[in-house]
């Protein structure tokens, strides 16, 4: 349908101009039918932000990439009834909160294979090996490149599908990955911890001590460290061992 409205009684053809965007400036076509965008679909992502980011990054991920929000939240819980209704049947939960802690442990629990959050958020992935695209403020000084990167319009949507793209694979090739095996160590992880080694009470005060939402990944790394040993027990020593070798 040509797109032809009308502006202070005159008639105006956008067609011209979205003809030459879809041709030379976008390359949403391309990456919609290339392996990389299929390799993201049915990816779990959680998003967290302000009001109006958080709501728009929700909606361009399962609405335009196939990706499922597990939970989006906002810390703007002034405007938490909006943000509800933006992502109403977008994501599974919704998350409305000031708390950093807050965040931190939904995000550990939940266990994403991406981040879309703030500069906070950010820092908790990196303890949580979980990868963060960062959307809304507080930001970092590099979230503001020298080079032009607008975020509207059809090279906007270029530099989106760039965000989401390089925060689910980090540079690597994801195709790549999946064929010499990929990279998603979920599967080996949850066979790994089939049957939890039994802790002593000194090493399980210790462990109780680490912060919630980097807690179960400490117990996981250091019952990997003792499997692979073949010891019977975590006790103080093992733990301590773990730490230094693993960085558990």
């Amino acid at each position: 349908m040509q797109q032809v409205l009308q502006h202070q009684g005159h008639s105006v053809d956008y067609e011209p101009f979205i003809d030459e965007q879809t041709r030379f400036a976008s390359e949403a076509a391309w990456f919609a039918r290339s392996i990389d965008c299929q390799n993201l679909t049915g990816k779990r992502a959680v998003v967290f932000g302000d009001r109006t980011h958080a709501a728009a990054m929700t909606k361009l991920l399962t609405q335009e990439m196939g990706i499922r929000v597990v939970w989006a939240g906002t810390y703007c819980t002034h405007d938490a009834e909006a943000f509800r209704a933006e992502v109403q049947g977008l994501c599974d939960d919704v998350l409305i909160t000031e708390d950093h802690g807050v965040v931190a442990n939904a995000i550990a629990q939940t266990e994403p294979a991406a981040i879309f959050g703030t500069q906070m958020e950010r820092h908790v992935g990196k303890r949580l090996n979980i990868p963060c695209g960062v959307i809304a403020a507080p930001v970092h000084i590099q979230n503001f490149p020298v080079g032009f990167r607008p975020f509207l319009g059809y090279e906007g949507a270029n530099q989106l599908c760039d965000l989401v793209y390089n925060t689910f694979t980090l540079g690597m090739e994801d195709h790549l990955l999946e064929m010499f095996g990929g990279h998603d160590t979920k599967p080996v992880l949850a066979a790994a911890m089939t049957g939890d080694l039994p802790w002593t009470a000194e090493a399980q005060a210790i462990l109780q001590k680490i912060p919630g939402f980097v807690r179960s990944k400490v117990k996981r790394n250091t019952e990997t460290y003792a499997r692979d040993r073949r010891l019977p027990e975590i006790d103080l020593p093992t733990f301590y061992a773990a730490k230094e070798a693993v960085g558990a």
